[in-house]
């Protein structure tokens, strides 16, 4: 029995020692050192940006070949209806 009792020790032991790292993080992320908590959130930046899956090469020049292509698109829409308000003003004040 005292094989299964230092196992239940060593179980408890464990978790106790979970439960201090838990509260250990906690006030760590609540702490009022402005050093930790800038230290804290670029840590959580690093981790978050380890889960991104970042586009190949391939699909990024694609995905800005059509960013550009939208941008001058528009750019000409509104150009022309400019130029369309701007003789449209001109001709009824003329």
């Amino acid at each position: 029995m005292s094989g299964t009792d230092g196992d239940a020790d060593s179980g408890k032991g464990s978790v106790a020692v979970k439960d201090r790292k838990k509260k250990k993080k906690a006030s760590a992320e609540e702490s009022r050192n402005p050093f930790v908590r800038i230290w804290v959130f670029l840590t959580q930046v690093v981790a978050e940006l380890k889960k991104v899956i970042w586009p190949t090469r391939r699909e990024m020049i694609t995905y800005t070949i059509v960013v550009l292509v939208f941008v001058i698109v528009m750019t000409a829409f509104i150009a022309g209806l400019d130029l369309a308000f701007a003789k449209g003003v001109l001709w009824l004040f003329g």
